[in-house]
């Protein structure tokens, strides 16, 4: 925002001044009661402030309905911000919220345990569950997909009836496996060496870069018959089997959140979020798509006509990217009425992706 003094010279705000100073509390009323605010309901909380007169109230509120920040539903009410408000509202007026210790105290509890590093999907249900409660919304959790993960240590288990372990150590230290099942039958040694060759070739790259190199090599005169080569392609292929256009696991918690806010009473635009909610992959594309936009490591917020998405239209989507080892990102998100805490549900978010970068590294002593 520009930097301009919010006083004149005869003591009485400026106009720009008065207009924040009434958007913010207007908004603010609205966030706790839901119902349209009134001109007596402003001029209760300026009673003692100078220059600011009932009919100074009235005219602010009038410019601002010009403007396109509040809205009158109906003739005989008072004001409700519009989508245009709220992100005024967010870009200008929000400063850095600070979270209460337990806020604080509720994220860094996830934690705890021992269980973090070899369960990680444990402590992304936990994440999701306090974030929800956090936000009094839904909260998400996306966790990289398989293929995008970086290569650290790879070992194939053989089990009974043609079905292999893939157990993948990633370059951040987190675990994955994957049960597959192969027409083909291979021994435990031919296992252990096709591991041993993709751990010596191709660590710090992921499955998918993995399998493209070994396609170039698989072209090669050379290594047309050479068996190594052709079980670790096939081992690759059947690993990456549902992973490629996967967008990882996807930990969705509060659903029932959405139930109590007024701003869902129409059952024919609850459905349709809930089926969005349902649908993981194209929740995670929408997610990517906030993002993608803004890559540095900040919190962007899409308030309602802002979303692509229809069924997002009466929503603000709340969202984070956190970074593991080996550049590989994952997400937190919250979905919520636009009638949300804009300045706490934006300092949690934060948080929590921090949270988990810090919970997943190797430079912290977990509890």
């Amino acid at each position: 925002m520009v930097n301009r003094s919010s006083r004149l010279p005869s003591g009485r705000p400026a106009p720009h001044a008065r207009r924040e100073a009434v958007l913010a509390t207007i908004i603010c009323e609205h966030l706790v009661t839901g119902e349209a605010v009134g001109s007596h309901m402003v001029a209760e909380k300026f009673a003692h402030a100078s220059g600011w007169s009932s009919a100074t109230i009235r005219n602010v509120m009038s410019e601002l309905d010009e403007l396109g920040l509040l809205e009158q539903p109906h003739t005989s009410a008072g004001r409700i911000p519009t989508d245009k408000g709220y992100r005024y509202y967010v870009d200008n007026i929000v400063a850095g919220t600070r979270l209460s210790k337990a806020d604080l105290q509720a994220i860094e509890n996830i934690a705890a345990g021992d269980e973090v590093r070899s369960r990680p999907a444990h402590m992304m249900e936990k994440a999701s569950h306090v974030l929800s409660e956090l936000s009094e919304s839904v909260g998400i959790i996306v966790w990289p997909s398989l293929a995008e993960n970086r290569l650290q240590h790879l070992s194939f288990l053989l089990l009974p009836d043609h079905r292999i372990l893939v157990a993948l150590v990633s370059a951040s230290n987190i675990v994955q496996d994957k049960v597959i099942r192969l027409d083909e039958e291979f021994t435990q040694d031919e296992l252990d060496q096709t591991a041993r060759y993709l751990n010596a070739e191709f660590c710090g790259k992921s499955l998918l870069e993995i399998r493209a190199e070994i396609i170039k090599l698989m072209k090669k005169e050379k290594a047309l018959y050479d068996r190594l080569l052709r079980n670790a392609i096939l081992l690759c292929e059947r690993s990456l089997e549902g992973e490629e256009n996967a967008a990882g696991k996807v930990y969705v918690d509060g659903a029932f959140n959405i139930l109590t806010k007024p701003e869902f009473a129409n059952r024919d635009k609850l459905r349709k979020l809930f089926e969005m909610l349902e649908e993981k992959s194209r929740l995670v594309k929408i997610l990517n798509e906030c993002l993608s936009s803004d890559p540095i490591k900040s919190v962007k917020v899409t308030i309602g006509h802002e979303n692509f998405a229809p069924s997002l239209k009466q929503c603000a989507l709340i969202t984070a990217s956190y970074e593991l080892r080996g550049n590989v990102s994952g997400t937190v998100g919250v979905v919520g009425p636009t009638r949300i805490h804009y300045g706490r549900t934006m300092a949690v978010v934060n948080y929590l992706a921090r949270f988990i970068e810090r919970a997943l590294s190797d430079e912290v002593s977990l509890q």
